[in-house]
């Protein structure tokens, strides 16, 4: 009887550990490149989001200049990961500095085209948002100033996030998605330094770019309601973002500003999920405030596709000229563009409200995932 026992608890452990490993083969492997100013914000929730998603592997967090300076990005988001109890997860430092555009190029655009609202890194003043900032250092990128949520313990991979992409997608060919959420400078120098690293990519996904949005009933409609087709993402790094959006990726999906101004995070979202059982509750109670949900309804729509309920297949591009459209979304209908090797870009346009915000809500407020 003793060895019958044995035999069936082998047997059972067996297909236990096989069924997991099963499971864990099945899981959804991505990366998330992001700007991840801080502490909490829509940056931020949005990578609370995937490791929060019980069926997602997050590979890395690699971090790129966009919203804020790319050393105070990695502070962030190490301390996130402490507060989340997901040290597990790879902080991958990026680019500190777009491609071409910079400082003093911007002051030039300004001189002739008139003020940018919204500059990120490079912001000398916080727009009036309604929503508290700490005072700029847009001419110190290494600067890192104390955080209100406090210092991270643990430290940030010694490596880059562009080799970093290229090893995890000849790791796992075919089976990356890449979220891309904030400037792509990070995935250009990745695609320029491995010709097949775009092909390799299961899915890109992209949070950035204005086609015909209409404007909000919020202070943040002023980034675009004069200049529907300008975007903080693309307009930060113009060049990455035409490099990339020429890559051949196996699919694009691009969450622009369009499907994003009917979302807000609302007072009564940070409460609700502060009083959840998320290890973070009390970070997001304290420091969560209320903005467009515009990076975490890029991942939602990865998570569950039937949030869109309307998109376009389009060729899109963003105006490199360096004229009063520099930034700019291009875009053409199929087989209509300038022929310069345009990708074919599926462009959410309108979503679900209501289930992108259970979703959101439930997946920032419910206990934490298993590694």
């Amino acid at each position: 009887m003793t060895t019958k026992r044995c035999c069936f608890a082998t047997i059972l452990l067996t297909v236990l550990v096989a069924a997991h490993a099963a499971a864990g083969e099945h899981r959804r492997r991505v990366i998330i490149d992001q700007d991840a100013f801080g502490p909490a914000g829509s940056n931020l929730q949005a990578i609370l989001m995937l490791l929060q998603a019980p069926d997602v592997e997050v590979l890395g967090i690699t971090i790129v200049s966009g919203d804020g300076w790319r050393d105070e990005e990695v502070d962030h988001t190490l301390r996130l990961l402490e507060i989340a109890g997901r040290t597990d997860v790879p902080v991958i430092p990026g680019a500190v500095l777009p491609l071409v555009n910079s400082a003093a190029r911007t002051k030039v655009w300004e001189s002739a085209y008139g003020k940018l609202f919204y500059k990120g890194a490079w912001t000398e003043q916080w727009p009036d948002q309604g929503v508290a900032r700490r005072a700029p250092h847009p001419m110190n990128p290494y600067l890192v100033p104390p955080s209100p949520a406090g210092a991270p313990h643990i430290k940030a991979a010694d490596d880059v996030a562009a080799n970093f992409l290229v090893r995890e997608v000849r790791r796992y060919p075919g089976e990356v998605t890449l979220i891309a959420a904030g400037p792509l400078t990070n995935v250009a120098l990745a695609a320029r330094l491995d010709p097949k690293f775009s092909s390799r990519v299961l899915q890109l996904v992209v949070m950035g770019g204005s086609f015909n949005p209409t404007a909000a009933q919020n202070a943040f409609a002023a980034e675009y309601v004069n200049s529907p087709r300008r975007e903080f993402n693309m307009r930060f790094d113009p060049e990455a973002a035409s490099l990339v959006l020429h890559e051949p990726w196996p699919k694009i999906t691009e969450v622009p500003i369009d499907p994003t101004t009917k979302t807000f995070f609302t007072a009564e979202m940070r409460a609700h999920i502060a009083h959840g059982q998320a290890p973070f509750a009390a970070y997001i109670g304290e420091f969560g405030q209320s903005y467009p949900m515009w990076d975490e309804l890029a991942v939602a729509v990865w998570l569950d596709p039937s949030i869109v309920t309307r998109s376009e297949r389009l060729l899109v591009d963003v105006d490199t000229s360096f004229t009063a459209g520099y930034g700019n979304t291009l875009s053409w209908p199929m087989g209509e563009g300038p022929g310069l090797g345009e990708q074919p870009v599926e462009v959410v346009q309108d979503i679900d409200l209501k289930k992108f915000e259970a979703l959101a809500l439930e997946l920032l407020s419910r206990p934490a995932s298993k590694k």
